[in-house]
C-alpha cells in the first residue's frame, strides 16, 4: 500500500542505470516538523520506516510527528507500529514457527477458508545452526562424524523445513553446515538498504528485520536496524501484523581514542557490556558515536552490537560509513548494492557525519585506550573480571561456590587473595579426584578447565581476533606446548570462510595440533551444544564435588547452560581461549605464571606466544572477497546429506500422531471467531517461587534432556532409547516434550524447596513435593490456574518463545515479577500470559510470601489498560501490582489470548469480507 505521504517525502533516486522511489527524511525539516539532523541515526531509519508506510490508521501523521520532534528529555509512551522489512530465524525457533504456520493452515481450513492465505507476506531467511553438537572433537574425522550424527537426529525436522520451504512463499532455508545466523547475516544476507517492487515503481529503503534470536542486533554493526523478538512476534510480522513499541529513549555511547595493544574487540564488548548494565539500558536504543568509531572495524562493531541483549539493549547501533561500504564489499556483495548503500546514505541523512550534535536520552562514553584484556563469568556475561585479577577472581568465586565446604572464612580470605593457608579438606579449595582417558591419568582440580572452545557468531565473524588464537597457537606449538589432556578442545566457526582463511594463513595446522580441530559450522557450546566431556572426567567431577570450568568466546555463560558437568563459565577472546586450553586452569596468573614448559625446558609464558599488532596485520592480509564469493555463492544448496532429503510436499502438513519431533501445537485448537472476555485471576496458586535473574535458560532449557526428567519419561514411553534424547532444543516443534521441560532446568532454584535444585516444587494444599510438570497437571485437573513470583530481570537471555509457551501450557496465567527482560515479557504476552511487576521496594521476600497463599488477582475484568494497576490477594495479603501490558495493542492480544490468536481472527475477518 503506497504512503499518503503527508510531508510530501516520496521522491526520486538513480543509482547506477536504476530508478528509486525513496521517502525524503529532510522534507520533514522543509515541512517545520523536528530537526532530522540531530536525531540520532537509529531514530531516523525509524522515521522513515514510519514515513514509508503512514496510512492513517496503523502509521498516522501524529506519529510521524511524534519522532520527528523526538525530545530525548521527555519521557512520553506513545506507541508507533513498525513495519520491518524481513524476518530471520534460526532453527530451534523457526521449526516452532513454522509449526505454528502449519497449525494456523489448519485451523484456516476448519473455519472453511483458504490455508494457503495463510503464508509470509515479508521475506524469511531461516538458518539452521543450533543442531550440531560437539560429540566427536580433537580429531581430524570430528566434523564429518558430528555431521553424520547431527542429521541422525534431526531428519524428521529437516524434512519438516523442507516442507514449510516448499509450502510457504518467500521462505527461504539456509542448509546445516553453513553458518551461524548471525554470522551468515551480516557476511550475506542483510542489503543494508532493501527495495520492493509494488508494480508501478521500485522504493529503496533501510533494510530492517526482527530475528527469533536476541543477538538479532549483530547486524546493528552495519547500520541495518533489527533486534531479536520471540519466534510469536516474528510469526505475526511474517504475516503482515506491524510491531507496536513504544518510541524508546536512545543512550548515546562515546567511544574515544583507539585500542591498546594486546586489547582485543573481545575484551571491548565484555567492557561495554559491564558499563551499560550497570548504567541500565533496558528497553532502549544503544548508539554509538564518537572519533572512536574510525578505530574500530566492522567485525569489531558487530561483535559489540551482537552482545546487545548481554547489556540489555533494544539496539546497539552503528552508523553507516566508509567502513561500512569496505566491509561490503570484502564480503562480495553486489557492486550495485553497494553504490545504493553509499548513494541512500549520504541523500537521505544516514551517512555518518561525525561532526553532528546528536540528541540522546542520556550518554555515556569510554577511553578506548583504557580497555584491558578481560574475561566475563562465572555465571553472567557482564561480570567482567581483568585478566591480571583473573586468579584472585576466581578464588573468591569458588569460595562463594562452596560456601561452608571451603573452610573457616579466614582461610577463604588468605587464599582468595593470594596468601596464606588453605583448609584443604573434602570439597574444599584443595579438593581433587583422579580419571582416566585416553590422553592418561590425571588428578582434576577446582578451576580445572574441562571445555575451552573457539565458538558463536560474537567472535568467529572477526577475523582479527581468530587469526589472532591461530597466531598463538602457531607460537605455542613451536614452543612445544600441548593443551591439557582434561580439556575438551573444539572450533565451530560461523561461516565456511574462517577455515579458508586459516588455511591461507597457514595457521589452521596449528590449531589442530592443539585439539582445536574443527566440529562444524554452527551454535555449539554457546548455547548448551558442547557435547558430553569423557564419562570419567564427568565421575570424577562428580564424586570430588569439584567446581570446573570452561572458557568459550562467546556471548553466554549463564549457569547450567554450557554443559551440566561445569558450574563456572568465562567468556573470552578466542586467543585467550587457546591460552586457557595450554593452562588447563583458571587457577593462574597468566601475567606472572608460565602457561607450560616448552622443549628447551623454558617456561613460556602467555607473554611469549600473544601476537603482535603487526602479526595480526600481517595475517588479515589472507582474508580475501573471493573467499566470501567462492562461499556463499551457493548458500542454499547444502551439501550431499541436504540434497539427498526429499521434499515433502503439499499445502498443508500430514501431521504423524507417532511423531516425537514434529506434533501438531494445541494453541489454536476449538478457536472460535471472537473471544471470551478477559475475567480476573481467582483461585490460584504459586507454581514458583524465583529469584534474580532468572534466564529464559533457566525456564526452557535447551541442552540434553536429563534422564530421569519427566520429558525423557515421555520419550521412553514413546519408545524412544536415552541415546536418541536429543536435546530441548531440537525438541521445539513437540508441545508435550517442551511442556515437559519448561522449568526442567537443573540449576533452577525454587524458593518453595529450599535447598532443592532442579525443577521441583511442592503441591498445594496436599504440600507433596514433585516436579513442576507432574504439580501443574495435578492442577491442571483440580481446575486450578496458576502464578509465578520472581525477582529482577526476570527472562533475561535468549529470546527463547518456548520459555512463554512452556509457562501457557502448564497452566501459568501471570507472572508476577520485580522487572522483566524485554522479549521475555512480550512472548509472555504473545501467549495470554499477563505479565505483572511488584511496586519499588515490594517482591515475594518483603511481602512474606512463601507459596503456600490462594492468589486472587483483580481489574483484570473491568478493563485491562496499559501499566494498570491490578489488586493481588494472596492469603491474608493484599498488594498491588503494575499491569506489564505496555500497549494498547498489548491489551489486544491478551484479549484474544495470544498474538498469532489475534492475527488468524484477523485475518480470517479480512477474508470473509474481502
Amino acid at each position: 500500500m503506497a504512503s499518503l505521504d503527508s510531508f510530501s517525502a516520496a521522491a526520486d533516486l538513480q543509482v547506477d542505470a536504476q530508478k528509486y522511489r525513496i521517502y525524503r527524511l529532510d522534507a520533514l525539516a522543509k515541512a517545520g516538523v523536528g530537526d532530522v539532523r540531530t536525531l540520532p541515526y537509529s531514530m531516523r531509519i525509524l522515521l522513515e520506516n514510519l514515513l514509508r508506510h503512514e496510512d492513517g490508521k496503523t502509521v498516522t501523521r501524529d506519529d510521524i510527528v511524534a519522532v520527528a520532534a523526538w525530545d530525548p528529555a521527555a519521557r512520553v509512551a506513545h506507541e508507533v507500529q513498525l513495519r520491518p522489512a524481513r524476518v530471520l530465524m534460526q532453527d530451534f525457533t523457526g521449526v516452532p514457527a513454522v509449526c505454528d504456520l502449519a497449525a494456523m493452515r489448519d485451523a484456516f481450513a476448519a473455519l472453511g477458508l483458504d490455508p494457503t492465505l495463510i503464508n509470509p507476506l515479508k521475506p524469511v531467511d531461516l538458518v539452521i545452526d543450533h543442531s550440531v553438537q560437539v560429540d566427536v572433537y580433537g580429531s581430524p574425522i570430528a566434523f564429518g562424524k558430528n555431521v553424520a550424527l547431527e542429521y541422525d537426529r534431526n531428519r524428521e525436522r529437516y524434512l519438516f523445513l523442507r516442507w514449510g520451504q516448499q509450502a510457504f512463499a518467500d521462505m527461504s532455508v539456509v542448509p546445516p553446515g553453513t553458518g551461524i545466523v548471525h554470522q551468515v547475516n551480516i557476511e550475506h544476507l542483510a542489503g543494508v538498504v532493501w527495495s520492493t517492487n509494488d508494480g508501478t515503481c521500485t522504493t529503496l529503503f533501510p533494510d530492517s528485520l526482527v530475528g527469533t534470536d536476541s543477538h538479532t542486533t549483530m547486524v546493528n554493526g552495519l547500520g541495518v536496524m533489527g533486534w531479536g523478538v520471540g519466534g510469536i512476534e516474528a510469526e505475526a510480522v511474517m504475516l503482515g501484523q506491524p510491531m507496536a513499541m513504544l518510541i524508546p529513549e536512545v543512550v548515546g555511547f562515546e567511544l574515544r581514542g583507539r585500542l591498546p595493544v594486546g586489547a582485543t574487540a573481545t575484551d571491548l564488548v565484555l567492557t561495554v557490556t559491564e558499563m551499560l548494565r550497570k548504567k541500565g539500558v533496558v528497553n532502549k536504543f544503544v548508539e554509538f558515536y564518537g572519533d572512536g568509531l574510525a578505530a574500530l572495524s566492522l567485525p569489531d562493531r558487530a561483535t559489540i552490537a551482537n552482545m546487545a541483549p548481554e547489556y540489555g539493549a533494544t539496539m546497539g547501533f552503528f552508523p553507516i560509513d566508509d567502513e561500512t561500504i569496505t566491509y561490503l564489499r570484502q564480503t562480495g556483495r553486489d557492486e550495485h548494492l553497494i553504490s545504493s548503500v553509499e548513494r541512500y546514505a549520504k541523500e537521505n541523512l544516514l551517512w555518518h557525519d561525525p561532526s553532528a550534535k546528536l540528541r540522546f536520552s542520556d550518554t555515556l562514553g569510554l577511553d578506548l585506550a583504557t580497555v584491558v584484556p578481560s574475561l566475563a563469568g562465572p555465571k553472567r556475561p557482564q561480570d567482567r573480571v581483568p585478566l591480571s585479577t583473573a586468579r584472585r577472581a576466581w578464588r573468591r568465586a569458588l569460595c562463594g561456590m562452596l560456601g561452608e565446604k571451603a573452610g573457616d572464612t579466614a582461610a577463604q580470605e588468605a587464599w582468595a587473595t593470594d596468601g596464606g593457608a588453605t583448609v584443604l579438606t573434602p570439597g574444599s579449595a584443595g579438593a581433587s579426584a583422579q580419571a582416566t582417558t585416553d590422553r592418561g591419568t590425571f588428578a582434576l582440580r577446582h578451576g580445572d578447565v574441562v571445555i575451552a572452545a573457539i565458538t558463536s557468531c560474537t567472535n568467529t565473524s572477526n577475523p582479527a581476533v581468530m587469526l589472532a588464537a591461530g597466531l598463538l597457537a602457531r607460537k605455542a606449538v613451536a614452543r612445544g606446548l600441548k593443551a591439557k589432556p582434561w580439556v575438551k578442545t573444539s572450533l565451530a566457526p560461523g561461516s565456511q570462510v574462517v577455515t579458508e582463511y586459516f588455511k591461507a594463513a597457514d595457521v589452521m595446522n596449528d590449531l589442530e595440533a592443539l585439539g582445536f580441530h574443527l566440529v562444524g559450522y554452527g551454535c555449539t557450546t554457546c548455547i548448551g551444544n558442547s557435547g558430553p566431556v569423557h564419562d570419567d572426567i564427568a565421575r570424577a567431577v562428580k564424586d570430588g564435588d569439584l567446581v570446573v570450568a570452561s572458557v568459550l568466546s562467546g556471548n553466554r555463560n549463564f549457569e547450567g547452560r554450557v554443559n551440566p558437568v561445569v558450574k563456572a563459565n568465562y567468556l573470552a577472546s578466542p586467543p585467550l581461549v587457546v591460552a586457557y586450553a595450554l593452562a588447563g586452569t583458571m587457577n593462574i596468573d597468566m601475567e606472572k605464571e608460565a602457561l607450560g614448559i616448552g622443549t628447551d625446558g623454558a617456561p613460556v609464558f602467555l607473554r611469549d606466544v600473544w601476537p603482535t599488532p603487526e602479526e595480526v596485520a600481517a595475517a588479515l592480509r589472507y582474508v580475501t572477497r573471493e573467499q566470501f564469493v567462492e562461499r556463499y555463492a551457493a548458500v542454499t544448496d547444502g551439501g550431499p546429506e541436504w540434497q539427498a532429503l526429499p521434499v515433502p510436499t503439499g499445502n498443508t502438513f500430514v501431521w504423524d500422531d507417532a511423531s516425537t519431533y514434529i506434533r501438531k501445537p494445541s494453541f489454536f485448537d476449538d478457536l472460535q471467531p471472537t473471544p471470551a472476555p478477559l475475567v480476573d485471576l481467582r483461585g490460584a496458586r504459586p507454581l514458583a517461587i524465583l529469584g534474580d535473574s532468572v534466564t529464559t535458560d533457566h525456564i526452557s532449557p535447551a541442552g540434553n534432556i536429563a534422564r530421569n526428567s519427566p520429558a525423557a519419561k515421555y520419550l521412553s514411553d514413546h519408545g524412544v532409547k536415552p541415546s536418541e534424547y536429543n536435546q530441548y532444543g531440537a525438541r521445539r516443534g513437540n508441545h508435550e516434550v517442551m511442556v515437559r521441560g519448561t522449568f526442567a532446568n537443573i540449576r533452577l532454584k525454587n524458593l518453595m524447596v529450599p535447598g532443592v535444585e532442579g525443577g521441583v516444587t511442592r503441591h498445594l494444599p496436599s504440600n507433596e513435593q514433585m516436579s513442576i510438570y507432574d504439580a501443574a497437571m495435578r492442577y491442571q485437573q483440580e481446575g486450578v490456574p496458576l502464578v509465578v513470583l520472581a525477582g529482577e530481570e526476570y527472562g533475561t537471555g535468549s529470546s527463547r518463545d518456548w520459555a512463554a509457551k512452556g509457562t501457557f501450557l502448564l497452566g501459568v496465567r501471570a507472572v508476577i515479577a520485580k522487572s522483566f527482560e524485554r522479549i521475555h515479557r512480550s512472548n509472555l504476552i504473545g501467549m495470554g500470559v499477563l505479565p505483572a511487576e511488584f511496586e519499588k521496594g515490594q517482591d515475594a521476600a518483603t511481602l512474606e510470601l512463601t507459596g503456600d497463599e490462594i492468589f486472587e488477582i483483580d481489574g483484570i475484568a473491568a478493563g485491562l489498560a496499559p501499566k494498570k494497576r491490578l489488586t493481588v490477594r494472596a492469603g491474608d495479603k493484599t498488594f498491588t501490582v503494575i499491569a506489564r501490558v505496555d500497549t494498547p495493542q498489548e491489551v489486544e492480544y491478551l484479549a484474544h489470548g495470544g498474538i498469532l490468536q489475534y492475527v488468524l481472527r484477523n485475518r480470517a475477518a479480512q477474508v470473509r469480507g474481502s
